[in-house]
């Protein structure tokens, strides 16, 4: 496999991670009544949106075609998060909790990706920036977990 080839696997693998997650945190707003989780999740399904588009450059920028749509994954990780929410009666607590979950998940996949040395750098600087922000989301719903 060449190098952009194997750049692009890697950049469409966190891609269809971001499809999902945004899918994950659009779910996951249905289901809040809280005014501020869920513009908290609405927001987070954006940004995860921005990051999408962020990767799909960087693919192209390397000759190569994005993915489309979610990973099975993701599709299990929904399922699981809908079974929750109905045998929970939609329980915030749970919601958030299963958005640390998805986001910790997120992390340790960001942080393979870019602890490969074959990276460049732009593309590294690019998934720490993401994988940062996706840490103060998880954070970010911790703190709502304790306030709730």
């Amino acid at each position: 496999m060449k190098f952009t080839e194997e750049v692009a696997k890697k950049l469409n693998n966190l891609l269809e991670k971001n499809y999902d997650a945004e899918k994950g945190y659009q779910d996951a707003a249905e289901r809040i009544e809280n005014p501020a989780m869920k513009d908290f999740l609405q927001k987070q399904a954006e940004k995860r949106y921005d990051f999408g588009h962020e990767i799909k450059a960087e693919i192209k920028n390397y000759g190569e075609q994005p993915d489309k749509g979610g990973s099975a994954k993701g599709t299990v990780h929904r399922a699981w998060m809908d079974i929750k929410a109905f045998v929970a009666s939609s329980s915030e607590e749970q919601v958030m909790e299963e958005v640390q979950r998805g986001e910790q998940s997120a992390i340790n996949e960001y942080n393979e990706v870019i602890s490969e040395t074959s990276l460049p750098p732009s593309v590294q600087q690019i998934l720490t920036k993401q994988r940062d922000q996706i840490l103060k989301a998880q954070q970010s719903a911790k703190n709502f977990e304790v306030i709730s």
